[in-house]
C-alpha cells in the first residue's frame, strides 16, 4: 500500500510527533463501546454468504481434538467501500467472513495467545482463528461524536466486530491490530486529522488504549510502513523501535510481542525483524526490542505452536482477497486439517 513516507528526515519528524503526547489525551472524552448497527445500508454479501441471525447458537459442530492442525490467521486492511480490492474489504463481506468462521466452529484468539498455547477462549471441539488488522486505517477503528460523547462508529471494523459479538455468544474481543504511528493518508493510529474520515489527532492514543483495555492485541507494523529491505540496519531498527515507543506512549508498559512485516518483505539483516536496538542520537538512550513473533503477508494457514516445525518468526497468513478466506476456512474444516481444541 502506498501509505509510507519517502524520506528519513520525515521518518524522524513523524515518529517524534507520534511518540509525544500524554495519557491525558487518552481520556479526553467518554466513549460508548456499544455500536448501534452492523453494516452500512445497501451493502451486499458475497455470493453464498448469509447475514447473521439476531441470536446465533453458541454451539457448532464439534470435531475430534487435533493440536497439530493448522490455524487460520486472517489479514485485513481497509474495511470500507462497495467493491473489494487488494487492500479493501467491503464491510458486508468482512461480516460474512466472521459469520462463516463462527458457523464452522472457529473462535477468535490473538497472536500472543497462540504463542502462549493459550486456547482457553476456544471451547473443546472447536478451532482457533486469528484476525489481524494491518495499517491502522480509520476504517478499522473510527469514532463519531454524538451529544458530546465519542462513540465507536458501528460501520467501522471494530464497530462491526462488537455488534457481531453481541449476537454471537463466545465471540470475544480477541484480534491483533498491527499499527502504524506516522504514516500518510490517516494511517497514524487510526486517523490524525478530520480530513481522514472525521478523525481527530487527539483521539489516536485513546483508541490504542481502548483496544488494549478491551482484550485486543497491539502489534508493531513500523512507523510508516517502510519497505525494510530498502533501508540500512539503523533505519530498520529505528522503524521498529519507534513504533513500540509510540504504543508505549499510549499504553505505558504495554509489551509488544509481534511484528507484521510491511509488504511481507524482510530486512536485509533478517534477525533485526525481531531483535535489535535503536539509540536516540539526541539523548544517546538505547531502546532495545525483542519480538517473539513475525507475521508474513501470505502463505496460507499457520502451523500449530505444537507442531515441531512451527517457527514464530515466520507465521503465515491468509489475505482478505476475493473469497480466499471463506475457501480456506471451509477447506480446513472439510479436510479435518485444522487445529481443534481438546
Amino acid at each position: 500500500m502506498q501509505i509510507y513516507r519517502t524520506s528519513v528526515l520525515t521518518l524522524t519528524l513523524l515518529a517524534l510527533a507520534a511518540c509525544k503526547g500524554s495519557s491525558s489525551s487518552a481520556s479526553a472524552a467518554p466513549v460508548a463501546d456499544t455500536p448501534a448497527a452492523i453494516a452500512p445500508k445497501g451493502a451486499t454479501a458475497p455470493e453464498g454468504a448469509t447475514a447473521p441471525a439476531a441470536s446465533a447458537s453458541p454451539t457448532a459442530p464439534k470435531a475430534s481434538p487435533n493440536q497439530g492442525g493448522r490455524i487460520p490467521v486472517l489479514e485485513y486492511h481497509v474495511i470500507a467501500g462497495e467493491k473489494d480490492g487488494l487492500y479493501t474489504r467491503v464491510p458486508a463481506h468482512y461480516l460474512a467472513d466472521l459469520e462463516t468462521a463462527y458457523k464452522l466452529g472457529y473462535r477468535p484468539i490473538t497472536i500472543a495467545q497462540m504463542l502462549d498455547k493459550n486456547f482457553s477462549d476456544v471451547p473443546a471441539g472447536m478451532s482457533p482463528v486469528v484476525v489481524v488488522f494491518d495499517d491502522a486505517s480509520p476504517s478499522q477503528f473510527r469514532y463519531i461524536e454524538k451529544n458530546g460523547a465519542l462513540q465507536i462508529d458501528p460501520t467501522s471494523g471494530v464497530g462491526i466486530w462488537l455488534s457481531f459479538a453481541k449476537s454471537h455468544p463466545g465471540w470475544k474481543n480477541r484480534a491483533t491490530f498491527c499499527v502504524l504511528n506516522g504514516a500518510a493518508a490517516g494511517h497514524n493510529f487510526f486517523g490524525d486529522s478530520p480530513k481522514f474520515e472525521g478523525q481527530k489527532k487527539e483521539w489516536r492514543f485513546q483508541k490504542i488504549k481502548w483496544l488494549a483495555d478491551n482484550g485486543f492485541e497491539l502489534c508493531d507494523h513500523t512507523v510508516w510502513h517502510a519497505r525494510l529491505d530498502k533501508f540500512s540496519d539503523a533505519i530498520v531498527q529505528e522503524q521498529i523501535a519507534r513504533n513500540i515507543m509510540a504504543i508505549d506512549s499510549a499504553v505505558p508498559g504495554y509489551k509488544v510481542r509481534t511484528l507484521a512485516l510491511p509488504y511481507g518483505i524482510w530486512p536485509k539483516n533478517r534477525p533485526l525483524a525481531w531483535q535489535g536496538t535503536w539509540t536516540d542520537p539526541k539523548t544517546h538512550q538505547a531502546h532495545p526490542y525483542h519480538l517473539e513473533a513475525v507475521l508474513e503477508v501470505s502463505g496460507g494457514p499457520a502451523r500449530s505452536p505444537y507442531d515441531p516445525a512451527f517457527n514464530p518468526h515466520s507465521i503465515t497468513r491468509i489475505e482478505a482477497i476475493g473469497d480466499d478466506i471463506q475457501k480456506a476456512l471451509n477447506r480446513l474444516a472439510s479436510t479435518n486439517t485444522r487445529f481443534v481444541v481438546k
